[in-house]
């Protein structure tokens, strides 16, 4: 039985989520005041669904990176009706290259390590970035992801006087999903190229 208490923090907690996903989608409608804005909006949210699912569980669900993908192909479209056929194979290239880099850290990792370190719902999300992202938003939301998960361990560590160990496990999708809307949101409000 979870303890009274604990059981109060946990839906304090998914509250505070909740709102916070929400207001990022309301900010998505403010950063793009038309149909780009509100797909940013469901990206917020279902990105919220995606983190909240790898911290529970350390998997992405197929059919939340399908939505997503989806998502961004119309985004794609809507970036520019008149070119929406170049920008959605742009889209895919983007994806492809993403999804291909993150798999090929997922193999080397396997291979140097012999054991897994990325799982294929990360490599899938990468593809999912990359059908959202401009070249260097995509960038910035691995950057992102990276040094919210590396700092967010070392506190966790730090607080319960513990060490680095090679062998620990992180949900990366949980700081992953997170900085693909942050950057689209900066993308969005700040077209590339950046002055």
């Amino acid at each position: 039985m979870i303890p009274p208490r604990r059981l109060r923090r946990a839906r304090i907690a998914r509250a505070i989520f909740a709102g916070v996903a929400v207001v990022a989608a309301l900010a998505s409608l403010a950063a793009a005041p038309d149909v780009r804005g509100l797909l940013g909006g469901c990206l917020a949210l279902l990105m919220a669904a995606i983190a909240l699912h790898d911290a529970r569980r350390f998997v992405i669900p197929n059919i939340l990176n399908a939505a997503a993908f989806a998502l961004a192909l119309a985004h794609a479209a809507a970036l520019e009706p008149g070119a929406a056929t170049e920008q959605v194979v742009l889209a895919l290239a983007r994806a492809a290259v993403a999804a291909g880099a993150f798999l090929a850290l997922k193999l080397g990792y396997r291979w140097l390590r012999g054991r897994e370190g990325l799982g294929m719902g990360d490599v899938k999300l990468a593809g999912v970035a990359g059908a959202w992202l401009d070249w260097p938003a995509i960038l910035v939301a691995v950057e992102l992801a990276v040094l919210a998960a590396l700092g967010v361990l070392l506190v966790r560590l730090a607080l319960r006087k513990r060490p680095l160990r090679a062998a620990g496990a992180l949900p990366f999708g949980l700081y992953l999903a997170p900085a693909i809307w942050v950057a689209w949101f900066v993308q969005a409000l700040w077209p590339w190229p950046w002055p």
